[in-house]
């Protein structure tokens, strides 16, 4: 199929690259010059494991193009894919300009005789598809269009990608959901889809708003889980409780499951945090107060700032000349992406104590120099990061800090101190390393004399 995707920010870099390599003809669309100059030089403009070698081999074989013009970019395409942004209003409402302007574009474009699906791939609200359509629909009446209708369905198909596996996740869906009324829209989506769902898992057909919500509510049932676990933890360490205990004993319910149990300084990123936001303003919109995320909110913010007290006590208050060093920059790992980082919490909160931290992120430093400048200072390595620091602090769980080597850390480290906000290193192990060390829910270790 002939497939435009409108938008190369990383849902639909990653969307028009999985839909290259599964055979498709894309035209990928964006309004930024020198972002499209780099795509078509094989630059990759987001940090994602496993896309850049798909990338680079469907640019090389001619499925996968760029280019500035909408024009060009949807002239052939059966199916049009809109991944644009939806960054949070000032109310917390999804800002749905963008969104709207390229309906309106698209209402220019279409021609008689040429139907096109458009896709909502954006997370968007309820009701978001039925203003597409609106403003399509305005647009090509003022053309003087007859049956406009004709021309074109909209359809929503939200995205369900993690960062970090976002590939995966796309090319072997655990399911696709797709809101429409249309039959037309149907069988297109249906057959645009098949070749991911080949070993069994759903597509699964529903009303546009219905399709709308599921993400809103997916992402937030996350969400919740996250905070649930961090007030569990909250309590594991007024009671004496160890976290990773309860954990264990509440995921091996299989109604509950496994995943999203671990806490840690709280969840940021570009989905939970927005999508929570918009699904509480688009409940307050028709009148229902949605307490149980206003709280999921409320924690993940306390949760952020949770280990700063605990430096704060350790230093007797008074952070004046401490150096801190800081493993992680990333809201989590295998990804670049710092919007709403715990991390840029830590150092603001540090920082305005006194502190002087030294920070060290395999993917994120260069997206945390653009924002807070010279801020902190920044390390070529874990282990440079550490040398003559008073305290480590740990914000992001990547793969590489996991196995430390206690020795190593106990030599460059200018006092054995570890607040570990993601519960990196298990308890028995610090023990015997015999370091102080602060974690998440679990028992603070305090070195003894030997």
């Amino acid at each position: 199929m002939k497939i435009a995707v409108v938008g190369t920010g990383y849902v639909g870099l990653v969307s028009g690259t999985c839909f290259a390599e599964s055979g498709n003809e894309v035209t990928c669309v964006d309004i930024d010059e020198k972002k499209v100059e780099k795509l078509r030089a094989g630059k990759i403009t987001i940090y994602e494991p496993g896309l850049e070698k798909i990338f680079i081999r469907n640019l090389s074989e001619g499925r996968l193009t760029f280019t500035t013009s909408l024009e060009e970019g949807i002239k052939e395409a059966r199916l049009v894919f809109l991944a644009l942004p939806t960054p949070p209003d000032e109310d917390g409402s999804a800002d749905l300009k963008y969104v709207l302007s390229v309906a309106g574009d698209l209402g220019r474009l279409l021609n008689e005789g040429d139907y096109k699906v458009i896709v909502d791939k954006s997370t968007v609200p309820v009701g978001t598809g039925e203003l597409v359509a609106a403003a399509i629909l305005n647009v090509l009446k003022e053309r003087g269009i007859s049956d406009p209708e004709s021309l074109f369905d909209v359809v929503s198909n939200p995205e369900f990608l993690r960062e970090g596996v976002a590939v995966d996740d796309f090319m072997k869906p655990d399911r696709v959901v797709i809101g429409t009324a249309s039959e037309k829209a149907r069988n297109i989506m249906n057959r645009l889809y098949a070749p991911f769902v080949r070993q069994g898992n759903p597509i699964i057909f529903m009303d546009l708003r219905s399709a709308e919500l599921t993400k809103y509510a997916a992402n937030s049932l996350l969400a919740t889980k996250i905070s649930f676990m961090n007030e569990i933890a909250q309590m594991c360490e007024k009671l004496g409780a160890d976290v990773d205990m309860v954990r264990k004993g509440v995921g091996a319910d299989d109604r509950i499951g496994k995943r999203f149990l671990f806490p840690g300084i709280g969840y940021g990123g570009s989905c939970f945090p927005k999508d929570v936001q918009a699904l509480v303003k688009s409940a307050s919109l028709v009148d229902y107060d949605f307490k149980i995320l206003n709280a999921v909110m409320e924690v993940n913010d306390r949760q952020k700032s949770h280990l700063t007290p605990k430096v704060l006590a350790y230093f007797g208050n008074d952070l004046k000349g401490k150096k801190i060093a800081l493993w992680g920059l990333a809201f989590k790992p295998n990804t670049d992406d710092i919007r709403e980082a715990p991390a840029l919490v830590l150092i603001d909160e540090l920082t305005k104590h006194g502190a002087e931290i030294t920070a060290y992120d395999p993917e994120a430093m260069e997206n945390v120099k653009a924002q807070i400048g010279d801020k902190i200072k920044y390390a070529e390595n874990q282990y440079d990061a550490i040398e003559g620091a008073d305290a480590l602090v740990i914000a992001t769980e990547w793969n590489e800090f996991r196995m430390v080597d206690c020795e190593k850390l106990r030599a460059l480290l200018k006092s054995p101190v570890i607040f570990d906000g993601r519960n990196l290193f298990d308890l028995n192990y610090m023990r015997d390393c015999n370091f102080y060390y602060v974690s998440i829910g679990r028992e603070t270790l305090v070195p003894v004399n030997k």
